[in-house]
């Protein structure tokens, strides 16, 4: 069943987040993800968001999980997470 990653995000230091950003596209489509939103304008109608929000969808949750623990996209994460806020989940689709 198809799974999609949300994710928001809010950036400290654009500079250092394009050093997770040129390793992370890659590792996302080894893993099969494909790219629905990255980015652009987001009106918020209830609640609060991020900055920056991204759906990548995946074709099941094991391969999400794989892709989001495997060395690739650990690597990095290593260079967004101490420069950014994020929420990250995966959700199963219908």
């Amino acid at each position: 069943m198809t799974v999609y990653a949300v994710v928001q995000v809010d950036v400290r230091d654009a500079d250092e987040y394009a050093k997770y950003a040129a390793l992370a596209g890659p590792a996302v489509a080894k893993y099969g993800g494909e790219f629905l939103a990255r980015g652009g304008e987001t009106v918020v109608m209830e609640g609060a968001s991020r900055a920056r929000n991204v759906i990548i969808k995946f074709p099941d949750m094991k391969t999400a999980t794989t892709f989001y623990n495997g060395p690739e996209y650990q690597e990095a994460l290593s260079y967004a997470l101490p420069i950014s806020e994020r929420d990250y989940m995966f959700i199963e689709g219908l």
